[in-house]
Parts: C-alpha cells; sequence; structure tokens
C-alpha cells in the first residue's frame, strides 16, 4: 500500500470518506458507488484524449468506432462524456443520467457488457452528496502522461485497500500478493485464480511481466469470483488495465459451477475465503478433484488445495494463501489428504509462516503453500520458511511486509529450488527438510516453527552467575515495587471509603 501520508491518493480518499456516511447507502455499497464514477472518469479522458488527436489529424475521424478500438480506447458516446456528467452534476436527475452512461457505455463496448454499475438512479442514494461526489473528480485520469504514471492504477489500488479494510472479502493486501508473484514468477502461460476476487493477482504479474521485459500477451488470464458486485469490479480492474481475462461467462461457485472446466494452468495464484463450512460438499462426493481424499463438510481449505491441485498443467505452479489450521490439523479427512499430497503426489514445495494482521479484516496469522509439478530436482524435500517476525506496524492494526523481506524469502526459495550454492539452512528462519523429517510428526505436519527452530541469539559475554544474579535482582525489586503499590492503592481505597 502506497505511504498514506502522501500523494493524492490519500487527499482524493480523505474527501471521497467524509461524504460516505451522508451517501444513504450501507458502507460496504458505498466501494462500488465510487470505483464506478472512477471507472467512468478514466475512459472518459482517454475517450477525450484521443478525440482531440483525431480533431487534430482533420481527417473526420473523431466519431469513428474505430479509430478508437486501434488504440485500445473505448469509445464513448457524447451522452456519457465526463463533461457532461459534470454539467449535470447538480441535477436531481444526475443518477439516472449516470446509470444512462453506463448503459451507453456498454452499448458501444462489447467487452463491457453486463459489467458496469448501473444502480445510481435508485432512491435511496443521496442524488445532492451524489453530484458532490462527481465534482471531487477533476483530475485527468486517462491521458497518455497519467497512463505512463499509472495514476488510474494507483488511485484504485488505494481505494480498494481503504474500503478493503472494512469490507475486504475481495481484497489482498498488495505485500501478500507481491510475495505470491515473485515466487512463483509467472513470465508466461495460462495464469488462473479461482476466487480472484477483484483481480489483484492478475495486476500484479502483468506488472511483474512488464518489470521483467516480458510482454502482458505472454500471459493468458483465467479466473472465477462468486459474487456479482466483485465480478464486475474485477472486469473493470482488468479493462482499465488493457488486461484481457476469461472470468467465466458469470460470476459462480467455484466448487459447484467450474467455469473453466478441462482448463490446466501454468500458475495458480489464489487467496481463497478461510474455513468455509457450507460450500456444497454433500453435492459433490463423487467429483473426480478429489484425487487425494474427500475433503470434510465442515471445512473447505482441503477442498480449496484439491481443486487448485486438479488444475496445475504437467509443470504447473501455485502459490496460495491459507489459513494457519491448515499446515497441521488432525481432523482425519484433511490428514489424509495432507498425506497423500506429500507421498503420493509429491506436490508440497515450500511452506512460509507469515505474521499476524497483514490483512485488514482479519488479524489472525496466516501461510502460504506452494505446490510443484516441477520438483524433479527435489521429490523429497519440502522447504519451510519462518516469517512470523516479519513485517512493520504501517498503522496501529494493519501490518506489511517491506520490499526487503519479501526480496529475502523470494531468494530463499529460489536459491533452493533451482539447487544453488547460495541457499542455507538459516535457524529460526528456514530449514530443508527431507520427507522422513515431515513422516516422523506422525500427522505429516507442515508448521515451519516445527523444522527451522528457535533462532540463535547472539551472546552477550556475560558469566552466567553474573547474569542469573543479576536478574534475581531486579525480580526483586520489582517484587518490592509491587508492594508498595498495592499498600498505596489500600490506603487510598481506604481514604475514599471514609469520605463517603
Amino acid at each position: 500500500m502506497a505511504d498514506v501520508t502522501l500523494g493524492f491518493e490519500n487527499q482524493l480518499w480523505d474527501m471521497a470518506d467524509k461524504m460516505r456516511g451522508r451517501m444513504g447507502v450501507k458502507d460496504t455499497e458505498y466501494g462500488n458507488v465510487v470505483l464506478g464514477l472512477i471507472f467512468l472518469k478514466y475512459i472518459s479522458d482517454s475517450f477525450e484524449e484521443r478525440y482531440n488527436e483525431l480533431l487534430e489529424e482533420g481527417d473526420g475521424f473523431e466519431e469513428d468506432r474505430d479509430a478508437y478500438a486501434e488504440t485500445n480506447v473505448f469509445f464513448v458516446p457524447p451522452s456519457a462524456r465526463w463533461d457532461f456528467i459534470k454539467k449535470s452534476a447538480k441535477l436531481p436527475t444526475i443518477g439516472q443520467i449516470i446509470d444512462d452512461a453506463m448503459i451507453a457505455i456498454e452499448r458501444e463496448n462489447k467487452t463491457l457488457k453486463g459489467v458496469l454499475p448501473k444502480t445510481y438512479a435508485r432512491q435511496e442514494l443521496n442524488k445532492q452528496v451524489l453530484g458532490e461526489l462527481v465534482d471531487l473528480f477533476s483530475f485527468n485520469l486517462g491521458s497518455k502522461e497519467a497512463k505512463a504514471q499509472d495514476i488510474l492504477g494507483r488511485v484504485y489500488e488505494y481505494f480498494l485497500g481503504n474500503f478493503g479494510s472494512t469490507e475486504g472479502e475481495y481484497y489482498t493486501p498488495p505485500s501478500i500478493v507481491q510475495l505470491l508473484v515473485e515466487m512463483i514468477e509467472p513470465y508466461e502461460g495460462r495464469v488462473y485464480d479461482p476466487c480472484c476476487g477483484s483481480g489483484g493477482m492478475f495486476v500484479q504479474s502483468a506488472k511483474f511481466v512488464k518489470a521483467h521485459e516480458g510482454k502482458v500477451d505472454n500471459i493468458h488470464i483465467h479466473g472465477q469470483e462468486s459474487i456479482s458486485e466483485t465480478w464486475r469490479l474485477c472486469k473493470m480492474n482488468l479493462a482499465i488495465r488493457g488486461i484481457d481475462g476469461n472470468l467465466g461467462q458469470e460470476n459462480a461457485d467455484t466448487f459447484g459451477n467450474d467455469q473453466h472446466k478441462g482448463l490446466k494452468a501454468d500458475y495458480i495464484l489464489a487467496n481463497p475465503p478461510f474455513n468455509i463450512k457450507d460450500w456444497g460438499a454433500s453435492k459433490l462426493t463423487d467429483d473426480v478433484r478429489w484425487k487425494y481424499g474427500m475433503p470434510p463438510e465442515g471445512n473447505a481449505n482441503y477442498a480449496w488445495i484439491e481443486h487448485i491441485i486438479s488444475k496445475l498443467s504437467p509443470r504447473g505452479t501455485a502459490g496460495f494463501v491459507l489459513a494457519n489450521g491448515s499446515m497441521s490439523t488432525a481432523q482425519k479427512q484433511e490428514v489424509e489428504i495432507r498425506k497423500n499430497i506429500i507421498e503420493e503426489g509429491k506436490l508440497v514445495d515450500c511452506i512460509v509462516a507469515l505474521p499476524s494482521n497483514l490483512f485488514y479484516n482479519v488479524t489472525i496469522p496466516v501461510c502460504l503453500w506452494f505446490l510443484s509439478r516441477k520438483r524433479d530436482n527435489r521429490k523429497d524435500k519440502i522447504l519451510f520458511i519462518d516469517a512470523r517476525k516479519m513485517g512493520v506496524m504501517e498503522t496501529r492494526k494493519h501490518r506489511i511486509l517491506e520490499n526487503e523481506e519479501i526480496q529475502k524469502i523470494c531468494s530463499t526459495y529460489h536459491y533452493w529450488r533451482d539447487g544453488k550454492e547460495e541457499y542455507k539452512d538459516e535457524q529460526g528462519f528456514c530449514k530443508s527438510a527431507s520427507l522422513e523429517d515431515v513422516r516422523n510428526t506422525g500427522d505429516y505436519i507442515l508448521t515451519p516453527g516445527r523444522y527451522v527452530g528457535i533462532e540463535e541469539q547472539e551472546e552477550d559475554g556475560e558469566v552466567f552467575e553474573v547474569k542469573m544474579g543479576n536478574l534475581k535482582t531486579e525480580l526483586f525489586s520489582l517484587f518490592q515495587k509491587s508492594h508498595e503499590l498495592e499498600k498505596e492503592i489500600k490506603l487510598r481505597l481506604e481514604a475514599l471509603k471514609n469520605e463517603g
């Protein structure tokens, strides 16, 4: 997440957030209102710049749809252009005007059909506040200069992150997304996310490819999302960045209505919802995805693991987030699946334990699983990384992983994965454990702390007897202070009693 003390993102958020309580809708719906307007402003700005270029050329193509399509710019009809929207901001019909603009844009651009929000005319939405919100968006999001600086991306991620801090079921914090992507390195091939939320994994994958001087066209996006509003949000997020993705025909439950049957992905990235109880197990008892055992009805964690495995190509790699319980659960069915994945599948490549407070809406610590079918040189080994002491508190409640920490985790894994001599076990941080080590735990436990040991402490050179004596003296001093405070409290309570 960007530094909240810098940039216009924070200023815009502060202004928009002040209107949240006055808008007349639930906080969980406000995000869709704002992000829909941001999207509308972006495509209008992009259109406007291209329109002026065509006007200067003087060939009369400024209203020609093909002249925009050839430069990957959405065509925006007159009634949906931002100038028209802003001039109408004070009208009581502004909600209907925005809905009509969204409909007109979808009609002109087939890739956006059924994607844009069209709920601005609803009665409960305060139209005066909506008009004020329109007036806020005065900066240019779609110019070439803005695109070069990824202005829209910064605003979009910033707003998603801030909405994610209160609603965030669809938002994976950027530092975790960055870690997952840089660990599995999706340079080219099919990238799949079975619970893609707002599309953060895809956006970061595209950034990764660009940063390594690759071509974004070399990765092919496949995703699925069950919540309709979030599915549309993801489509908008990809559209504004020019990423072509297949998100299925509709929003749908991944277990009950797989939108990508037959897909074999080279890279899988995911942050499945934790510990879901009602996931439809009773209707899927004979599903071919349960190759390593039937997941328990009361928890979907291992259903996600097996679904992900079923989508891996013969050389595929997966990295995903799970609740910590997945590493050591003693539930009979889950132990059996874990054993089979490790022994029969030889799929578990690396497990990373992360610190708490990384997510906006949950404080519990989580872990990362990395599975791979490309394990010819390490089939009898699993790398364990304990990163629980990493991260810095960005706010009182939220922690982020710093870039140096992400690079340390990634380089450790890559050195180990590639068999390079730079890899070394580091007590308290990483350990390349044998399958025999894992078997000896009894239940095939994958908790990194069990393998990496306790971090070595630097010797301070103080003789043990002297150190123990000093500690005793300090302890007795604290006891004495405790007794004195206890007496003082009793005296004050007695005085209060007498006064009463």
